[in-house]
């Protein structure tokens, strides 16, 4: 009996869901093949084309916190930062009457700038990074009102001058629209998997979060390296902004809060634990995934937004506690 076991321990089946991102990939698999059983309607085109705009900066947020997630650390201004920037750009676009792209430029870098600022006083005052990015949060939130005056920012639309950015996650062709986004995205899968696991700032990001007093006695710049992780943190919460606005109509200021809980909730979902050290890109692709089929899916099934928020958090409950009894069990 013992023999089976151990065989069956030691299968790839069972390695697979002993890892999160495992069970996350199953949950997918899942999810996916139910929608399509349970409603006609999801299986159209459309559908595919709003759960990639949906994904698309939500997926750009979660990359990016996972970073500040492996060490321990989170950013709470993603939701309001991606509203915010994206208005700037907006500002920068049609009262300065810059080009597009000077726009764009401008909006990563207000997302790289209060990234610095996150990581520096987390990093040099060794301030909590719960209480340090819910004050730029309420700081980025009145910031693009004060720029707009209270008014919507909206970016150009296709059809008029500077109005290609409309082509940079979606085309037209022959009627249909094709979601080219997610080339755009695999790059950057790829790119931030071998960023994370295959280099130095990657490394040294891990070992922040797995035991900070060890990483500083062994002579390496902890501060440094914490700034690097909430500055890749801005970098893609700019981006962010960017695929929001070309996706959106209007921009409303003093909104976006709650965008950074799907961001933070995909990344713990895909495996990234909330203690540190832990945390993959290909598990944080899929736990955006699941989060957007559960918010583009379950209303097909009749389930509107307040069971889809109850869903949810259930399913953050669990992603959770699959992290803490995986800790406890390392830990004994």
């Amino acid at each position: 009996m013992e023999k089976k076991k151990n065989a069956a321990g030691g299968s790839p089946l069972a390695r697979v869901f002993k890892s999160q991102e495992g069970i996350a990939f199953a949950a997918t698999i899942i999810l996916f093949v139910f929608f399509i059983v349970a409603s006609k309607s999801f299986r159209r085109y459309t559908t595919i084309v709003t759960l990639c705009n949906y994904m698309y900066y939500i997926l750009l947020m979660a990359i990016g916190v996972t970073f500040p997630l492996i060490t321990a650390g989170v950013d709470l201004s993603l939701g309001t930062g991606v509203v915010c920037y994206s208005i700037i750009g907006s500002f920068i676009i049609n009262q300065m009457g810059m080009p597009v792209g000077v726009g764009m430029l401008v909006t990563i870098l207000m997302g790289v700038l209060f990234g610095v600022i996150n990581g520096v006083i987390i990093a040099t005052l060794e301030l909590p990074p719960f209480i340090t990015t819910l004050c730029t949060m309420m700081i980025v939130r009145g910031l693009g009102s004060i720029l707009t005056g209270g008014l919507s920012g909206v970016w150009p639309m296709e059809g008029s001058k500077g109005g290609w950015c409309r082509n940079i996650l979606k085309v037209k062709a022959n009627g249909k629209i094709i979601p080219i986004g997610i080339i755009w995205m695999i790059i950057i899968l790829v790119i931030m998997s071998v960023i994370l696991r295959k280099t130095k700032v990657g490394r040294y990001i891990i070992a922040l979060g797995s035991n900070k007093e060890a990483l500083r006695l062994s002579g390496v710049n902890v501060a440094k390296w914490t700034i690097v992780a909430y500055s890749i943190c801005g970098l893609f919460t700019g981006l962010a902004a960017i695929a929001y606005a070309c996706t959106f109509s209007n921009i409303t200021p003093g909104t976006g809060a709650g965008l950074e809980l799907d961001a933070i909730g995909g990344a713990i979902i895909g495996g990234t634990s909330m203690t540190g050290g832990v945390g993959s890109i290909a598990g944080t692709f899929l736990g955006v995934l699941i989060i957007s089929l559960l918010k583009t899916g379950l209303p097909y099934v009749g389930l509107q937004a307040n069971w889809q928020q109850i869903i949810t958090g259930i399913v953050l409950i669990a992603a959770v506690t699959i992290d803490v009894l995986q800790h406890r069990k390392k830990t004994t």
